[in-house]
């Protein structure tokens, strides 16, 4: 018996062949309806559209079909070029059964962090690795039909719809690993912000509570950049002089998120908050300057670096009422800096020399901010390692000795006299510690120890 001859596609009879996707997609799925393209009742024809798209496909079930898949893309494709073809308002039940079914696609439980470690411990890499998700072919669109409604639609007839349930919804969807989704989310959230007056505080308040738990609680998250961003159009719009809600918001988020490990991933659009409120406020720039040096990291080398880049940034919108306050804590952390055995901070912190306005908070300080300046330059002179850090060291050493000889002299003297001071402290407490180890060997000596006996 001979094998079976294989017939090639483009010899198959017309018949066999005639199967639409259609066809095909209600004898795979007969308890879906898919609606005629050519609609009989305005209204019925869309709401049985919106009704077959509320279905939600996982990507990840075997039984689900490309077919059934590829059917409801182009059906959410249809709406959306109904809804901007359209010059009408939305119908009432249209925009509620539209709003079940951007919900019902929207808000699904996300998969667990594909890397727990990715987001909080960033050694090397300045970003984690981004997830694409599959579900991303539909979600695009909803995204853009649920845009395209808050663009086009009364915020009375919306509001029913987009309640704060739904704002809370979509605000933890800024959980998502897809980088495509939250940059999405992030303009839609940002609209619904700037057309909703009545809930801006409400909308505030909760992303407030995501960058606190973040803090303080789980420090994975990886939206917090984005949330960031729209935090920095919204404190760009605020009025002077600045409630006190906003102020505390600066003291008790703003300042924190200095302090956790994946800070780096998002310190770019910190730093704009945190810029906005001190260009707003100058005054504010003490409390920022006294906060992110509470939060200076010990041992991570590029958060130091970043850190010294915001510095320099907030000295040149700081009030010069508070050079003389901020000189000695400011100057004694970028000493610290250019002591430091990385040579990249090292170098970052002696750049900071070339600030016109740093160097003006240095030089209006006291004669002990001074002091702190050249010990740490005669430190690195001596000690450092790193010749690129003592050249760099070399010339801020001489930019300082022309521009007051004198307090540089006086520096050295003091600093000199400290370390004599120091070295005779040494040497005095050699002599009492060799005292005290004499004494108690004669004592060992005239007096042995005398064991006790325990009976048991």
């Amino acid at each position: 018996m001979g094998s079976p001859k294989k017939v090639s596609p483009s010899r198959r009879s017309p018949k066999k062949n005639s199967r639409t996707l259609h066809d095909l997609f209600v004898q795979e799925s007969p308890h879906f309806t898919i609606p005629s393209s050519s609609p009989t009742s305005g209204n019925e024809d869309l709401l049985s559209t919106i009704s077959y798209c509320t279905f939600v496909f996982t990507f990840t079930d075997p039984s689900e079909s490309p077919a059934q898949r590829d059917s409801k893309r182009l059906q959410l494709t249809r709406l959306v070029s109904i809804l901007k073809s359209s010059k009408k308002p939305v119908h009432g039940k249209v925009l509620v059964a539209l709003a079940a079914m951007i919900s019902a696609n929207l808000f699904r439980p996300l998969p667990p962090p594909s890397s727990p470690s990715a987001i909080t411990d960033l050694p090397e890499e300045e970003y984690p690795v981004s997830i694409f998700s599959p579900l991303w072919s539909h979600l695009q669109i909803v995204y853009e039909i649920l845009l395209k409604l808050v663009n086009s639609t009364d915020q009375k007839i919306l509001r029913e719809c987009v309640d704060h349930s739904f704002l809370r919804n979509l605000l933890a969807l800024f959980q998502s690993e897809d980088p495509r989704e939250r940059e999405t989310l992030k303009n839609v959230y940002h609209k619904i912000y700037s057309k909703f007056i009545s809930d801006r505080s409400f909308m505030r308040k909760s992303m407030t509570e995501v960058l606190l738990n973040y803090v303080f609680e789980t420090e994975k998250h990886p939206g917090i950049a984005d949330l960031l961003e729209i935090w920095g159009t919204i404190i760009n719009g605020f009025t002077v002089p600045l409630k006190e809600e906003h102020k505390l918001f600066l003291m008790r988020v703003l300042i924190p998120l200095h302090k956790t490990k994946g800070m780096q991933v998002y310190h770019k659009q910190l730093a704009y908050c945190v810029s906005q409120f001190v260009q707003k406020e100058p005054m504010l720039g003490g409390v920022v300057v006294r906060g992110i040096l509470r939060y200076w990291p010990v041992t991570n080398c590029q958060k130091e670096i970043l850190l010294i880049g915001e510095l320099e940034d907030l000295v040149e919108n700081l009030d010069p009422d508070q050079y003389r306050k901020l000189a000695l804590p400011f100057c004694t952390q970028i000493t610290k800096c250019i002591n430091s055995w990385n040579s990249q901070v090292a170098e970052r912190a002696l750049y900071m020399w070339n600030n016109e306005q740093f160097v003006k908070m240095a030089l209006i300080g006291t004669v002990e901010v001074f002091n702190v300046i050249v010990e740490g330059m005669e430190k690195n002179l001596k000690w450092h390692w790193s010749k690129s850090v003592r050249q760099l060291t070399e010339s801020v050493k001489v930019m300082l000795e022309e521009m007051d000889p004198d307090l540089y002299s006086k520096g050295l003297v003091d600093m000199e006299a400290k370390e004599s001071m120091a070295h005779l402290e040494d040497i005095k407490r050699k002599k009492k510690w060799e005292r005290i180890e004499w004494e108690a060997a004669k004592n060992q000596f005239l007096n042995p120890q005398r064991y006790i006996r325990v009976s048991y």
